[in-house]
């Protein structure tokens, strides 16, 4: 059927019009018809015409300018525009909207039915093209998603080949050569992080579709699909200089943070979101593993590697298990390395059933590179002759499980160890952000300008700060200031405006207002206690 709309002030022609098309286009049209340019546009607006007869003379709006307004709600209907004046300037009008024909009054029946012939031919055009359209749409919608998936999967589980990078970016339509991973982790409202995760699974799996659209619509990216409580993403991204990699880590920290406050609030769920360092993209799953370590250590919503104190690349294994089991050891989680040790216990078992000595090299091979990752963070060289027994000791083991317990008992006092040097290099940190207030205090310092200094975002500066100090940095700031404050006002004969420029303040009635709120009476009147 053809949605036609007949738009002409005389009702004669109307009547014409609808006889003709009834007649020699039976059962084919559905039509509408209007006596101004003011009717013609509220029809259409409803009505949706596939082909339009608009006079240009008619009271009020005129032809030209209804063509104008239909052509904003009916962008694809199709005009055979009438006129009783052959004249050049409306046809040149008629024709730069888009008219298909324009026809001289009187109608000729001949001409009229050649005309809605070639309408209707041009009608079918579009509705193809439409239709052709929307298939290709629909193939992509179930095509993309697995082609992405594809891609994740490969970024999670191994290493990348150029060929394949390569065809991934053409399928995908990416034009970055890197980028970086995202992993995303959701737990319900009401519990509590580690929690049984199998109810939110369940709940989130029916609304993954909704999840991934809304990840997209912050991020342009390949999503990959759930497993557990856990999304990863991947998001194309420019390999920048090292000036400019700190402001853009912010920028994709702070997209991150509103793209998981909106996920929580449209899904009814806590998001938390762990972002790895950008890599080519045939080394992808670098940027994944890091993620992957950065959400161990997530409290807050967003956590990226590169805040973390002890970021650094460790060397890459050619088995997952042994690279994710140096991992844990490096972060100092003792429980994890120990689940991973069991993951690669039980693979030598299942390969060798019999003990030799392959599984003893490899197991003193991870507890020698263990120790040696300890002594570079320490900056020590270790004990020469701690290790003296450790070929004795692993010559006399006799079975996996005793291989096993040697094993743990050397990964737990590592990873022990390494906690404590993570812990000190994060006290190391804020040692030198609170040295950089000490000697800064008197200019316009902000939260930002400290977490540069350090390298980290202010986010997570902002919950290191107040976790090593018991303060967050106004409460710290302002307490060095008014200490100072106090010194001029007890050792000198400084005027209040001075003394509140010298410690950071350039309004000396916000200054006298902040020192009153901290100690309890004005600068003046300390003054005068003190003298």
């Amino acid at each position: 059927m053809y949605k036609t709309l007949i738009a002409d002030d005389e009702g004669i022609v109307i009547e014409a019009l609808t006889f003709i098309i009834e007649k020699n286009f039976p059962d084919q049209c559905v039509i509408q018809t209007a006596k101004s340019g003011r009717d013609a546009i509220e029809i259409a607006e409803h009505f949706h015409p596939d082909i339009i007869f608009m006079d240009i003379k008619m009271p009020g709006i005129n032809g030209i300018e209804a063509m104008k307004e239909i052509k904003i709600t009916s962008p694809s209907s199709i005009f055979l525009v009438l006129s009783a004046y052959d004249k050049f300037d409306y046809a040149r009008d008629a024709m730069k909207l888009g008219a298909m024909c324009y026809l001289n009054k009187p109608l000729k029946k001949d001409e009229i039915v050649q005309n809605i012939k070639e309408a209707m031919r041009q009608v079918d055009q579009v509705r193809e093209k439409r239709s052709h359209d929307l298939k290709i749409r629909e193939k992509l919608e179930i095509v993309v998603p697995i082609i992405e998936n594809g891609f994740v999967y490969s970024m999670i589980f191994e290493k990348i080949h150029h060929n394949d990078a390569e065809e991934f970016r053409k399928l995908l339509d990416i034009k970055e050569e890197s980028g970086f991973a995202m992993v995303l982790r959701f737990f319900e409202r009401s519990k509590e992080e580690g929690g049984n995760t199998v109810g939110i699974s369940i709940r989130m799996n029916a609304q993954y579709g909704k999840m991934r659209e809304m990840i997209k619509d912050f991020f342009r990216c390949a999503v990959g699909t759930m497993m557990g409580n856990t999304v990863t993403v991947y998001v194309p991204f420019p390999m920048v200089s090292q000036e400019e990699e700190y402001e853009m880590r912010i920028s994709i920290i702070e997209k991150a943070r509103k793209m998981c406050h909106e996920l929580g609030r449209k899904l009814d769920a806590h998001f938390q979101a762990a972002i790895g360092s950008v890599y080519e993209m045939t080394n992808a799953y670098e940027s994944y593993h890091e993620a992957v370590r950065s959400m161990e250590y997530a409290k807050g919503v967003v956590i990226h590697f590169r805040d973390l104190p002890f970021h650094k690349n460790t060397s890459v294994y050619p088995v997952m298990i042994e690279k994710e089991l140096f991992d844990s050891i490096e972060e100092g989680n003792a429980q994890l390395a120990e689940c991973k040790a069991e993951d690669l216990f039980f693979w030598m078992k299942r390969e060798y059933q019999e003990m030799g000595q392959e599984a003893k090299m490899k197991v003193l091979e991870i507890v020698l590179q263990a120790e040696n990752l300890e002594y570079e963070r320490a900056a020590a060289a270790g004990d020469f002759q701690s290790r003296g027994g450790y070929l004795d000791q692993i010559i006399k083991v006799q079975d996996y499980e005793e291989l096993k317990h040697w094993f743990l008992e050397r990964i737990r006092n590592v990873c022990y160890k390494m906690k404590q040097e993570k812990e000190e290099m994060a006290v190391d940190l804020i040692r030198t952000a609170k040295e950089y207030i000490q000697n800064h205090f008197m200019q316009d310092l902000s939260l930002d300008e400290v977490s540069k200094k350090v390298q980290i975002s202010p986010y997570y500066f902002s919950k290191l700060f107040k976790k090593e100090t018991g303060e967050n940095f106004i409460e710290y700031l302002t307490k060095i200031r008014i200490e100072k404050a106090k010194k001029f006002l007890r050792e000198t004969q400084m005027s209040m405006k001075e003394i509140s420029d010298a410690v950071g303040y350039s309004n000396p009635n916000y200054f006298s207002h902040t020192f009153k709120k901290n100690v309890g009476i004005s600068p003046s009147e300390y003054k005068e206690k003190e003298l």
